[in-house]
């Protein structure tokens, strides 16, 4: 099985899947109940786990773990926009029937942006080999800065500049229409944005800032395009989900952000030693893994102080 049909098995996979999500699973705005939101993630990571197997059977078993190993990092660091989702939805007040519209479109949008950011990151590794010392000291730097800063608070969309621009080019209504992204108002021949497309333009740019740190980091895996892309992929489109399944107790992972911030800069000091020590995929697996799981499980085993369970990143 060539690389091709590789590619498009895994476009009908994600076609497919986001078909029956948006077409048939949500096609009428409701909230998300738990239920929906557990079966939903279980059904992206068994897709992710079956196409991992496939690149396993037509690859062979070193690129299979590099998409494994690439899928978890990519995953685990996707979860942090889940502590941003709750915040923004917070702060504009987005009813839950009108959540998963947003994220949805909002993760098509971020697909078209990280594939031309992986296919940028690929020329410039391909052409100039340094880049990868930039990366890595750009992650090492983003790790440390993680693992030190204090809470950050909630968000204020009022300060994104691309907010600022748009409102400045576009005129927005001041209230919602139901799950519409533009309306014409009674008596105008205008359209007009509503509240809930600037949620959705916070969520995209917010994930261009994520993927800063997310895409260079699979680079420190595999340079392969296909791998990179395809493992971005699947831990995005489980995101939306994960994020239903988790909403409300996210703050109880507060170890969490220390287990990233470690895991970013343990694949910063790998790029910038991989010219005098490569560290094998297993080992890099192994610690991606380990460190996730620790995090994870000092957040439950160990008692939160008063108010602290409850903070968000």
């Amino acid at each position: 099985m060539s690389t091709t049909i590789l590619w498009v098995i895994f476009a009908v996979m994600v076609v497919s899947g986001l078909g029956i999500d948006l077409g048939l699973a949500h096609k009428e705005s409701k909230a998300v109940t738990t239920k929906q939101a557990a079966m939903w993630t279980a059904i992206w990571a068994t897709m992710a786990l079956v196409f991992n197997a496939l690149v396993w059977w037509t690859k062979g078993p070193a690129p299979a773990l590099e998409f494994l190993t690439g899928y978890l990092i990519e995953f685990s660091l996707s979860v942090d926009n889940i502590f941003v989702f709750i915040m923004l939805f917070s702060y504009f007040v987005v009813a839950p029937a009108y959540r998963h519209r947003v994220l949805f479109w909002g993760i098509i949008g971020a697909l078209v942006m990280r594939a031309a950011m992986i296919g940028v990151g690929t020329a410039l590794i391909t052409r100039f080999h340094w880049v990868m010392y930039i990366f890595g000291a750009f992650l090492l730097f983003t790790g440390v800065k993680m693992g030190i800063s204090k809470e950050d608070g909630e968000p204020d969309p009022d300060k994104n500049p691309i907010v600022g621009a748009f409102k400045k080019l576009f005129p927005t209504t001041s209230e919602y229409h139901g799950e519409s992204f533009f309306v014409k108002e009674a008596g105008s021949t205008a359209w007009k944005a509503t509240p809930l497309f600037i949620v959705l333009l916070v969520v995209e740019t917010t994930d261009v800032m994520f993927a800063l740190d997310s895409i260079p980091a699979i680079f420190a895996i595999t340079k392969d395009p296909f791998i990179v892309f395809t493992s971005n992929v699947f831990a995005i489109l489980g995101l939306r989900s994960l994020y239903f399944l988790l909403d409300g107790i996210m703050g109880l992972f507060r170890f969490l952000k220390i287990g990233l911030a470690v895991v970013l800069s343990f694949i910063g000091v790998k790029m910038l030693i991989a010219e005098w020590y490569h560290i094998e995929i297993m080992v890099s697996l192994g610690v991606v893994f380990g460190v996730l799981a620790v995090s994870i499980l000092a957040s439950i085993l160990i008692p939160a102080k008063d108010g602290e369970g409850h903070k968000s990143h």
